[in-house]
C-alpha cells in the first residue's frame, strides 16, 4: 500500500480589500443629506453638524460620517425624551 499523498494545509482566504473611504464636497454632502449647503457651513462654525475633514483648504465629508450623524438624529415620536431634550436646548440657544 502506498501512503496517502500529503495535502497542503488549508489557507484561509484573505478578506476582500477594504473599500476606500468615499468623500463628498460640502455641496455633495448637503445634497446627500437633503440640506442646504449653507446649513452645513453654519454647523461647521457653531457645531452640531457631521464630522468633516480638511484637505488643505478643501472641506470634505466621509459618507460613513454622514450616515452616522443622520442615524444619531432618528426618533420615533416627538414625545421621545431625547427628542424633547434636544429641541428644548435648541430653542433656548436662539
Amino acid at each position: 500500500m502506498r501512503p496517502a499523498p500529503l495535502r497542503p494545509a488549508a489557507v484561509p482566504a484573505a478578506p476582500p480589500p477594504a473599500q476606500p473611504q468615499r468623500y463628498l464636497t460640502n455641496d455633495e454632502a448637503a445634497g446627500y443629506l437633503r440640506l442646504s449647503p449653507r446649513t452645513l457651513e453654519k454647523q461647521r462654525v457653531i457645531g452640531g453638524g457631521p464630522k468633516f475633514r480638511k484637505f488643505g483648504r478643501r472641506v470634505m465629508y466621509a459618507v460613513a460620517d454622514l450616515d452616522v450623524w443622520a442615524a444619531d438624529r432618528s426618533f420615533e415620536t416627538t414625545s421621545d425624551p431625547e427628542y424633547a431634550e434636544q429641541h428644548s436646548a435648541d430653542s433656548r440657544a436662539r
